[in-house]
């Protein structure tokens, strides 16, 4: 239990209202309101006040119940410079990040479905229906909106980025979380779990399934202009399924920075922070190779395969980059 929860309990166990227990503490009923819902912690002097008030002694109120008293929740290294951050911030962080991961879905989502059109245009002209395009003026069009796609995504990546890079420190810096912080994210990822399950087993589901139409319609020996509209499904499909693991993995990622677990341990950050030029140019090359072959080819529906290939090949890459460093060392 955290402290916001053992004040809620202690006040009611007393039977009072917010208000009265406010008046009893000397200060306002929007200050007890905040303590209760863990957007700020008591200062010391408040606790002391607490403990006597309601007859329990400050260890109660200030351990929850599976953690010792230390002198901050968050492990420290004695090499490592950290940063303090208070409930507030914390708060104000997880709002951001879950307002900003639907903007960053959306984009990736534009960014899947930029070459849905060309394709569909294509598939049109090439169809030998009596249609009002030419397959010049498809691949002109289909070129336009695909620009326009990536170009929305962009309009939305950069705010976007330029919103969170207030928050940039959590991903290269130790962080120490003042008393009661630990405890609320952990509430909060908790609360969580079974959205971001939920939405990771979908988004996984379509992206798997995203090429069955296109395999029975093979079996089938379906027309050309059949096999080119599945192809476009695909993307749709995909598309749906990658903006919900964004979204979810942005809201969990805030969570673990935060904690400083999963890919934001001490040593993970300090690993990071040495690997930070090399990690951008290896995703920059990635990037280019991608936008080359596509262009060159012009196969939208097969170049993805670059990106998962790229994931894939990231740990093979780091494990060489790594090694490297050590026999620097």
């Amino acid at each position: 239990m955290i402290l916001a929860d053992k004040i809620i309990t202690l006040r009611k166990k007393q039977g009072w209202s917010q208000e009265e227990f406010a008046e009893k503490m000397d200060v306002s009923r929007q200050a007890v309101s905040k303590w209760e819902g863990g957007l700020s912690v008591p200062d010391l002097n408040k606790i002391i006040a607490m403990s006597a008030l309601f007859g329990v002694s400050t260890d109660y109120l200030l351990k929850d119940e599976i953690e010792e008293v230390t002198p901050s929740e968050t492990a420290q290294s004695d090499d490592d410079s950290h940063r303090t951050v208070s409930a507030e911030e914390a708060h104000r962080y997880l709002d951001t990040v879950e307002r900003l991961s639907k903007r960053i879905a959306a984009g990736v989502l534009l960014c899947i479905l930029s070459p849905v059109t060309l394709l569909l245009l294509l598939a049109f002209a090439s169809s030998g229906a009596p249609v009002l395009i030419s397959e010049g003026w498809a691949v002109g069009i289909g070129m336009l909106a695909l620009f326009a796609f990536v170009a929305g995504a962009v309009a939305i990546f950069v705010p976007t980025g330029l919103r969170l890079s207030e928050f940039s420190y959590l991903d290269r810096e130790c962080v120490t979380l003042e008393y009661g912080v630990k405890g609320i994210v952990e509430k909060k990822k908790a609360t969580f779990q079974s959205q971001f399950y939920t939405s990771l087993t979908v988004g996984i589901v379509l992206c798997v399934c995203s090429a069955l139409p296109l395999i029975i319609l093979g079996a089938m020996n379906a027309k050309d202009f059949s096999l080119i509209a599945a192809t476009a499904l695909i993307l749709v499909i995909c598309s749906i399924g990658v903006a919900l693991i964004v979204r979810v993995s942005y809201i969990s990622g805030s969570h673990q920075r935060l904690l400083q677990t999963g890919e934001f341990t001490v040593e993970n950050k300090k690993t990071a922070r040495e690997n930070e030029v090399t990690d951008t140019a290896y995703w920059c090359a990635c990037a280019a190779i991608y936008l080359g072959v596509s262009f060159l080819t012009v196969a939208w529906h097969i170049t993805w395969i670059v990106w998962p290939v790229c994931g894939c090949l990231f740990p093979v890459y780091q494990a060489i980059v790594r090694a490297a460093r050590k026999r620097e060392k």
